[in-house]
């Protein structure tokens, strides 16, 4: 609908994971370094964790395109799975044949162990990648770490990532998981934006799409850290409700008061408030910091 009126070749903030738009902060390169790294190493398992909206599934995305190409990638999006279940998906993501009728753990297991061994024999990497693995129940867990025993001398014939909210480290620390949490050789939590990478999000993001880098305002993108945190899905889902009412009022750049309208409308006003306020409070305690440091340091020069 605005898209004319800005010059826009396209939408810049749809939530849709179009590869052309990926930004890879500092942070998400640091992220898919663990990832890699842990996957180059003889354990089983990689862990990644984040809240919601801040990246996860772009770096997977970035760790798909780099593997090599004698890799073999089972992907389960949905883990909300029995045991058996969850083998099964194994098995179709893996190609690997089965009949229904014979269907139990064992008979699964051994399917897919022999799927492993037969790819190692090939020179074929496995790796299971687990999206929402917070959802995984333990015994399931279990399960996979019954998968990665098979080995060689050297490495686990079947590498797993989970990639998971932060319930996932929770669900991990259970005394009965401990085995498999000493398998986890990489780990990395994926925190928000900063205030400088969501102004870089915000141009990166308009550049693709033929836009102006300048649209928002400083103190708009400077409202945009402060009411989204620096999570991406939120930042999408707001610049695209702020570029939409700035079209309605005809205002060639998306103002502040614009942006924080826009946020009301999806957040609701108590959220903006909340967030308002509590940057607020970090601001004037931040300087009350520094001013007592300052005044510290004054007084110790002139005594």
């Amino acid at each position: 609908m605005y898209l004319n009126f800005f010059g826009l070749s396209d939408n810049p903030f749809s939530i849709a994971p179009n590869p052309e738009y990926l930004y890879m902060s500092p942070r998400h390169k640091e992220a898919l370094a663990h990832l890699t790294f842990g996957l180059r190493e003889s354990g089983g398992f990689v862990m990644l964790t984040g809240e919601v909206g801040t990246g996860k599934t772009t770096v997977s995305r970035k760790l798909l395109q780099q593997l090599p190409s004698n890799t073999q990638v089972a992907m389960i999006l949905n883990p909300a799975l029995s045991a058996i279940e969850l083998l099964a998906t194994i098995c179709d993501e893996l190609k690997i044949r089965y009949l229904k009728r014979q269907a139990s753990l064992k008979y699964f297991t051994d399917k897919i162990l022999n799927k492993l061994a037969t790819n190692h024999q090939h020179d074929i990497n496995t790796i299971l990648i687990i999206d929402e693995a917070q959802h995984l129940m333990p015994e399931v867990l279990e399960q996979l770490r019954l998968l990665t025993n098979l080995e060689t001398n050297r490495e686990k014939l079947l590498k797993v990532v989970l990639i998971g909210q932060p319930e996932l480290q929770v669900l991990l620390k259970r005394n009965e998981l401990r085995q498999l949490a000493q398998r986890i050789t990489a780990r990395y939590h994926l925190l928000p934006l900063s205030g400088a990478e969501v102004k870089n999000y915000i141009s990166h993001r308009l550049s693709v799409a033929d836009g102006n880098q300048d649209l928002f305002s400083s103190s708009t993108i400077q409202a945009a850290y402060q009411i989204t945190g620096g999570i991406p899905r939120v930042i999408n889902l707001l610049c695209d409700r702020a570029l939409t009412l700035s079209f309605t009022k005809q205002h060639a750049r998306v103002r502040r008061h614009i942006f924080i309208a826009a946020a009301r409308q999806i957040l609701g006003d108590d959220v903006v408030k909340q967030r308002q306020g509590k940057q607020w409070s970090i601001i004037v305690l931040t300087t009350f910091i520094l001013s007592a440091a300052i005044g510290y340091l004054i007084g110790g020069w002139y005594g």
